[in-house]
């Protein structure tokens, strides 16, 4: 047993108890999304920024009240008159609206030191000086502070800490459980720590190794088993194993499609999570790689796999993005309507991975990095290239949504060039389906993952 170093009580409120339109309106607060922390930290490797961390101590403690909130005393506190009670001028951790009045106070500041926030995206703030350029990206109390001059930065740094007390943890090397190593030749960010942890947990880290993360009998995972499986625990380990794919994206696609079964697991959806558990076993240390080698230009694939779910007879959007050769973006999701047909599919998806690039080109555009060409989108399938550039394709088209030709528009408006790619090359097909084993490989290395190797 060790011994107690530091004791620290910590004042909660009860927010439980408050009432909507009463005590609290808006308790939404916008943080940075994983594929914009994959952008930021691909730009850095290639612009040789520097990345540091920093932590604001206490920070829902800073945020002013706009509601009249009053709480009953906290047991301990003496004093003389009884049956009273305090109204709170700051928030406290506990409150409903305390992570919105946190972050509507740290907005407010940045700007009165001039450092811009993008529409384009709530939780960027960038600051170009004279010769130099600086980026800060919130999540929570988290900031990851880019730039690529340490003295500006370091003004920066002072600032908050006069206002706000951060903790400076020095070059970024952990957050939001994702470990950053850098290394001469780029930045290697992997979650090895959280995958023993969930393999630990589970008891399989003395599982048998192996080389796919799923089994290709997938109608198993359909039937309609008596022997059913704890649904809480069979919740839990799906929402771990989503987390972990942030850096592996290589079991994106188990993972999604495992989570439609939350309801009412079976024993072989439990089965096909051990599966999983020992691909990763296979390769603990894999994570992505951002080379610091490269050209600054975007490259997409898109792709679908046309009613692939049994059960609601939908259709999977996939699509992957890549800034040079660095992976940023990527998505299995299932499309909210039922497409009539495989080119129908194949839109949607054209759709979405448009919509996506269009985004990161506005981010791109805030880390004042222009685009010089237009973007390369790949996509395997001739007719719907055929559909986007031809606008007198009516019978074909007459029945998709006018929101999927957003496709022609941008590709009109020279946002991306549609290219072909063979069936056979396409990176984005691991997030639509069973692989073989030497297929699953080849298209691993395309994703540019890597295991990671620490010097010695």
């Amino acid at each position: 047993m060790g011994d107690i170093e530091t004791s620290t009580d910590h004042l909660v409120a009860k927010g439980y108890t408050q009432l909507e339109s009463v005590d609290y309106f808006d308790t939404y607060s916008p943080v940075a999304k994983m594929n914009t922390v994959c952008l930021l930290i691909a730009v850095a490797a290639a612009k040789n920024w520097f990345l540091e961390q920093l932590d604001v101590n206490n920070a829902f403690l800073h945020g002013d009240l706009n509601e009249e909130v009053y709480m009953t005393l906290p047991q301990g506190l003496y004093v003389e008159k009884p049956n009273q009670v305090c109204r709170l001028n700051k928030s406290l951790y506990g409150l409903e609206q305390a992570n919105q009045q946190w972050y509507a106070k740290l907005p407010s500041f940045l700007h009165n030191l001039n450092i811009i926030q993008y529409s384009s995206y709530h939780s960027l703030f960038t600051k170009m000086y004279n010769i130099s350029f600086i980026a800060l990206l919130i999540y929570v109390d988290g900031i990851i502070l880019a730039g690529d001059n340490l003295h500006d930065m370091n003004a920066v740094k002072i600032l908050l800490d006069e206002k706000f007390k951060i903790k400076n943890l020095g070059p970024l090397n952990f957050f939001l459980g994702l470990e950053v190593t850098r290394t001469r030749k780029g930045i290697h960010v992997y979650q090895i720590k959280y995958a023993l942890d969930i393999m630990a947990d589970s008891g399989m880290l003395a599982a048998r190794p192996s080389s796919t993360p799923m089994t290709k009998d997938m109608k198993l995972m359909f039937k309609q088993d008596k022997c059913t499986y704890e649904a809480e625990a069979y919740r839990r380990i799906i929402g771990r194993l989503l987390y972990l794919t942030n850096t592996r994206p290589d079991i994106n696609f188990p993972v999604q499609f495992l989570s439609q079964f939350t309801q009412f697991p079976t024993v072989n959806h439990h089965n096909a999570i051990n599966h999983i558990f020992r691909y990763i076993k296979n390769s603990p240390t894999q994570g992505i790689f951002f080379s610091c080698d490269f050209d600054i230009q975007l490259k997409a694939f898109s792709d679908s796999d046309w009613a692939f779910c049994v059960v609601t007879q939908r259709t999977s959007t996939c699509y992957c993005i890549y800034l040079g050769s660095s992976l940023i973006s990527w998505k299995t999701k299932k499309q909210s309507i039922v497409s009539r047909s495989l080119s129908e599919a194949e839109y949607r998806a054209l759709a979405t991975t448009a919509c996506e690039i269009q985004w990161l080109t506005f981010l791109l555009q805030d880390l004042q990095i222009n685009i010089q060409r237009s973007v390369n989108l790949f996509c395997d399938n001739q007719v719907v290239r055929h559909i986007a550039s031809n606008p007198v394709f009516h019978e074909r088209t007459k029945h998709i949504e006018i929101d999927c030709h957003v496709v022609r528009e941008k590709l009109q408006d020279g946002l991306f060039h549609l290219l072909p790619i063979k069936g056979s090359e396409q990176p984005a097909d691991i997030f639509t389906k069973v692989l073989p084993q030497s297929i699953f490989s080849t298209m691993v290395s395309k994703l540019g993952l890597k295991n990671y190797q620490p010097l010695a």
